[in-house]
């Protein structure tokens, strides 16, 4: 019975040392997941590793470590959907560093976001200067959402008073030398007529082609193999 005290103490203790330790940290420390994915993922790995390399953890030793870690999870989850006030302290809250073309330079240090790592999540955005913008917001993941100001902002269709157009989605319909057929019935479309556009394209075989996209409207974009003895395409 100590045994499985002792565990438990462990893991809970692990749990709440590894949620304070991203809290200090800062968002951008864990970029693309949130505190409480980052803890979830650390503790997964924790366990996976003990169960393979402890000779000592036994079936019910390793059963009992994953029940106590899913039930603070699902205990977790729980919390955050009953109580709306919480969701902040775990999962985080949105900051804007940018106001009006202005840095927040309290909300930047309480973020531990410096200047250099603010430029560097701008350019990810295709943004290179600081003046083109005119609202950020860092995410609860650490990623970072950019509003340009007017002036650098893309024209879209309709400020440019065109008529709308229907969007299609791109399939692939050959990857590495092989139909994928299911892509092919999705677009009701056939071996004959795939066939033909290779042939208008100077293509007699499907083995000649590394990828081929088909979207609708446009010209099939093909990609063929390096060369016709089959080394791959490379971008």
């Amino acid at each position: 019975m100590h045994e499985y005290l002792t565990m438990f103490y462990e893991l809970v203790f692990g749990f709440f040392a590894l949620f304070v330790a991203t809290k200090v940290l800062g968002k951008t420390q864990i970029s693309q997941i949130t505190a409480f994915d980052f803890i979830s993922a650390l503790l997964l790995g924790e366990l996976v590793g003990n169960a393979l390399f402890d000779p000592q953890a036994g079936v019910l030793e390793i059963a009992f470590v994953v029940a106590v870690y899913g039930i603070l999870m699902y205990v977790t989850e729980i919390i955050t959907q009953k109580f709306k006030g919480t969701r902040s302290f775990i999962e985080g809250n949105p900051a804007i560093v940018i106001y009006n073309g202005k840095l927040i330079r309290d909300t930047m240090k309480k973020n531990k976001l410096d200047i250099d790592q603010l430029q560097h999540l701008l350019r990810e955005k295709d943004t290179f200067s600081i003046r083109e913008v005119e609202f950020a917001i860092l995410e609860a993941n650490g990623s970072l959402s950019v509003l340009k100001k007017s002036d650098y902002q893309n024209p879209t269709r309709k400020d440019m008073k065109l008529a709308s157009q229907d969007v299609d989605l791109s399939t692939t319909l050959i990857n590495d030398g092989e139909i994928i057929y299911d892509n092919l019935n999705e677009k009701n479309l056939n071996e004959e007529w795939l066939m033909e556009q290779l042939i208008e394209q100077g293509y007699n075989r499907i083995e000649d082609v590394f990828y081929a996209e088909y979207t609708k409207g446009q010209k099939m974009l093909i990609l063929p193999y390096t060369n016709r003895n089959h080394q791959k395409w490379e971008p």
